[in-house]
């Protein structure tokens, strides 16, 4: 199977906040954020396996600031490691000003998805070749996230986590 590229997989949603998906602060309620930011990753994993994918889990969200109703909301997903059938996928979200249109990061999340057969086994996936220094810090990272996400679950003995033996040295 032949490496793809985070780009191959990029995925970008845009939409408007409106008032019924927000809370009485008037902004975007975290769990409509979460749902769009699931959706572009699901895209983007399937575009990467070109298999069904479904969500692994949630390593990572930040809502460093809040997403006002009537803002124009654009999440940008990109695989950004492939393991053997698993693949981290990580979405950027920003707003856009109204007036002048420049655009500020307001969140971000890293999701994992398995890519499955038509019955649920899990099926093998291509690998990811990074190509910009984003790109290679976010695949450098993939693995020592995944390995301390198995530690948390009870799934790796810390003296296994090669990323991470520095940490439990």
């Amino acid at each position: 199977m032949e490496a793809k590229t985070p780009q191959q997989s990029r995925t970008v949603l845009t939409d408007l906040v409106l008032p019924g998906e927000t809370n009485y602060l008037d902004n975007l309620f975290g769990g409509e954020l979460l749902a769009r930011m699931d959706r572009a990753c699901s895209i983007a994993a399937r575009r990467h396996s070109r298999r069904i994918v479904v969500t692994a889990s949630v390593n990572h969200v930040a809502f460093t600031k809040s997403v006002p109703v009537g803002s124009v909301v654009t999440l940008e997903a990109k695989v950004s490691r492939a393991f053997t059938s698993s693949m981290e996928v990580f979405v950027d979200v920003w707003i856009e000003d109204r007036q002048s249109g420049e655009k500020t990061k307001v969140n971000e999340g890293i999701y994992t998805f398995v890519a499955v057969d038509e019955t649920g086994k899990p099926v093998p996936i291509p690998k990811i070749k990074p190509e910009t220094e984003l790109e290679q810090q976010r695949f450098d990272g993939a693995l020592r996230r995944k390995q301390l996400s198995l530690i948390l679950a009870g799934k790796m003995q810390p003296k296994e986590a090669t990323e991470l033996k520095a940490l439990f040295d």
